[in-house]
């Protein structure tokens, strides 16, 4: 935890930390005591220094020292076909943390259906908290949740291409995705076991380019920070 992130609220001088998971960490990773500073975040507002100034057994109180910046996010939307619920939760964390500015959720042919009643799905703020706490940062991304891959490519994803280029990484496709693109785009990226040839052939015909990552095969959680990586730089 390299902030602690309290919910969203007015602003003022001082701000007491309640959650216990945070209050934990504070005490027994940090051994933190009165006149300690802090960096600290307000939700989807801003993030600043902060010192402590009182410590009971349940709470702990900060008051508000200088403003700092926010990390910059990666002007990026992930669209990843829905993977199984533990992978689910690295990917949602890891890709917070990289600073992914909105992520989709869909459905494809090789995407169990099961996988949409987990209660993975309804924990999926916590792990954008943990992600955000792990990157610093403050300001979630928007997250989406896609249940039908027909109408979402051709009414939703279809629009976005023709306002950003949308990559799809896929093995089988003789070019390869390209380096150090740094423009807003959409990157998709399929299930395990890969998208289905009529999935491909629809998202090319709305405008997506189909790329490869080399000649090794990856997991969801692999080939997301490879392609972040190659095209922001």
């Amino acid at each position: 935890m390299n902030i602690v992130l309290l919910a969203k609220q007015a602003d003022q001088h001082e701000y007491c930390i309640r959650d216990p998971r945070q209050i934990q960490h504070l005490r027994q990773h940090l051994d933190v005591k009165i006149g300690d500073c802090l960096k600290v975040g307000i939700q989807d507002q801003e993030r600043f220094d902060a010192r402590i100034i009182r410590i009971e057994i349940h709470e702990i109180w900060i008051e508000r020292l200088s403003k700092q910046v926010i990390p910059a996010k990666i002007p990026v939307t992930l669209i990843v076909a829905l993977p199984r619920p533990k992978v689910l939760r690295r990917l949602i964390m890891d890709s917070v943390t990289l600073g992914v500015e909105k992520i989709v959720l869909m459905h494809s042919y090789r995407v169990d259906k099961s996988y949409w009643q987990s209660p993975f799905l309804e924990q999926l703020p916590h792990y954008v908290q943990l992600g955000l706490e792990q990157a610093g940062d403050v300001m979630a991304p928007e997250i989406i949740l896609e249940k039908r891959f027909k109408p979402f490519v051709e009414d939703r994803l279809a629009l976005w291409t023709q306002q950003h280029p949308t990559f799809v990484g896929h093995p089988y496709t003789d070019q390869s995705m390209p380096y150090a693109y740094n423009q807003p785009c959409q990157v998709v990226i399929g299930p395990e076991g890969g998208f289905i040839p009529y999935e491909i052939d629809l998202l090319k015909e709305n405008g997506c380019q189909i790329y490869h990552l080399g000649n090794r095969i990856l997991r969801t959680e692999t080939a997301i920070p490879v392609i972040l990586s190659r095209l922001f730089i």
